[in-house]
C-alpha cells in the first residue's frame, strides 16, 4: 500500500520509470559483473547504481583506471550476463495498464542494456526510452527526466517519476517531478521521500484524463 503521502491524491500527464531496482531486479547480475571487475583491478567495488558507467568510471580516475577502456569493458560483460535479472513484484500488471503515450524510462543503462534486460525480465518495451545516450549530464542532473518529459510532449511538473537510488531520486527532484520510491531492493539511504515496496496493491487508472494511483 502507499505510505501516508500526497500521491495518492495527486493526478499526472505522465509516469516516468527508472530501470534497475525500479521496474526490474538485475542487482544478482551487476553484482557479478561489477565484483569481479573491481577485483580483477584491485579495487573496492564502486558505488555504481543508479548512475552511468562512465561517469562512474570518471570518478576512479585517480586510482589509475582508464575511464573510456573501463567503461566499455564493465558494458560488454553486463550485455552477455542476464541470469537472475527478474521483474519488481506487480511491475508487469502495473506498466501493461498504462496508456503507451504516457509513460517512458528513464535509465542510466545504455540503449542496447536497458532492452535486453527489460526484455530478460519480460516487461513490456517501453513505447519511450531515455538511455544513458541521450543526455550528455547523467542522474543525479536533471537532465535524463527531462528529457523524458520532452520526449512525451508533458510538463515536468506534472509526471511522477519512480526511483531507487540516491542519484534518480535527486534527478526527479531536481527535475520539477513528483517522486515515487520503490523500496524492493533497498537501494536508497532517502528514507523520508514517499514509497511503496513494490507494485503490489498500487493500481493505474485514467480519471477525467489524467493518470492517478489506486489502492
Amino acid at each position: 500500500m502507499l505510505s501516508p503521502n500526497p500521491l495518492a491524491s495527486q493526478a499526472f500527464d505522465a509516469f516516468l520509470f527508472d530501470m534497475d531496482g525500479t521496474i526490474l531486479d538485475s542487482s544478482a547480475a551487476s553484482e557479478r559483473v561489477w565484483g569481479e571487475w573491481a577485483r580483477e583491478k584491485g579495487i573496492p567495488t564502486p558505488p555504481y547504481h543508479g548512475r552511468r558507467v562512465e561517469d562512474t568510471m570518471a570518478d576512479l580516475k585517480d586510482a589509475g583506471i582508464d575511464p573510456v577502456k573501463s567503461a566499455a569493458e564493465v558494458t560488454a560483460r553486463e550485455l552477455t550476463d542476464l541470469a537472475g535479472i527478474v521483474p519488481i513484484p506487480g511491475a508487469v500488471e502495473f506498466l501493461s495498464k498504462l496508456p503507451p503515450e504516457r509513460w517512458a524510462v528513464v535509465t542510466s543503462a545504455p540503449r542496447e542494456l536497458a532492452l535486453r534486460r527489460i526484455q530478460a525480465a519480460g516487461l513490456p518495451l517501453p513505447p519511450t526510452l531515455v538511455s544513458a545516450e541521450d543526455v550528455t549530464t547523467g542522474k543525479p542532473s536533471p537532465d535524463p527526466f527531462l528529457a523524458g518529459a520532452k520526449k512525451l510532449g508533458v510538463d515536468p511538473s506534472r509526471c511522477l517519476v519512480f526511483e531507487d537510488a540516491d542519484a534518480g531520486i535527486r534527478s526527479g527532484e531536481a527535475a520539477g517531478c513528483s517522486v515515487l520510491v520503490i523500496l524492493h531492493t533497498d537501494s536508497t539511504t532517502m528514507k523520508d521521500r514517499p514509497g511503496v515496496a513494490d507494485y503490489v496493491g498500487i493500481h493505474p487508472e485514467v480519471v477525467d484524463g489524467a493518470l492517478v494511483l489506486r489502492p
